[in-house]
């Protein structure tokens, strides 16, 4: 799989969906889902103008930022509290966070590091049990009780949609509710739907597979 290949057919895939909902390409930004990749093809795809990398695993980022000076990185996977010493001041931004406990964690630590980090709100629209993310009724809550935490900047909410269905009815509800909550940035949409998530009003689109080939088994 060439690397800048990848990236150039997913660019274009994001400008043509811009196009078709009437946005400024600008407004999406697009990261690239590197876990389990080798660096060398995070390599690759920063020297072919990739800003930002997505990782979901804590050991990972910590080694990756380290051996890709000058991307910026994101956390995307599930983050159990006791790892979120390892994520925080690394990435830019966490996709993650999805109860008080970790918020809590979060805070504390971007506290004592001298610099406020900032998260998405992950929501479980689907209502999957075996899903991580707040239910949607109870975002609202979980925002208040963020906005009150002294290290932390919630910056907009984050979904990935149920496999089988329609995805669009979900993109759709959680940009509702960011709107509702007066939230500007939208994480949803990866390889298999990012451009309907676009449509939907995506300003974060997480691409893994498209860009870089299958991962490993």
């Amino acid at each position: 799989m060439d690397v800048a290949q990848g990236l150039a057919q997913v660019r274009g895939r994001i400008a043509a969906a811009c196009s078709r909902a009437g946005r400024d390409p600008a407004s999406v930004r697009l990261v690239a889902v590197s876990k389990t990749k080798p660096v060398e093809m995070l390599r690759e795809a920063f020297a072919a103008g990739q800003a930002i990398f997505g990782e979901n695993y804590a050991q990972e980022l910590k080694e990756k930022v380290e051996a890709v000076p000058g991307a910026q990185w994101h956390f995307i996977g599930a983050l159990q509290t006791n790892k979120a010493k390892m994520v925080v001041g690394r990435a830019a931004l966490i996709h993650t966070c999805d109860r008080l406990a970790l918020a809590q964690e979060l805070s504390k630590r971007a506290k004592a590091a001298g610099l406020v980090q900032s998260v998405l709100l992950e929501v479980n629209v689907g209502r999957e049990p075996q899903k991580a993310g707040a239910m949607p009724d109870q975002v609202a809550r979980l925002l208040d009780q963020v906005k009150a935490l002294p290290a932390l900047s919630c910056e907009g909410l984050m979904c990935i949609p149920p496999a089988e269905g329609d995805p669009r009815p979900h993109f759709r509800a959680l940009r509702e509710l960011a709107q509702a909550l007066g939230l500007s940035q939208l994480s949803m949409g990866m390889s298999a739907d990012y451009e309907v998530a676009i449509e939907e009003g995506a300003t974060l689109v997480r691409v893994g597979t498209a860009i870089f080939g299958e991962r490993a088994p």
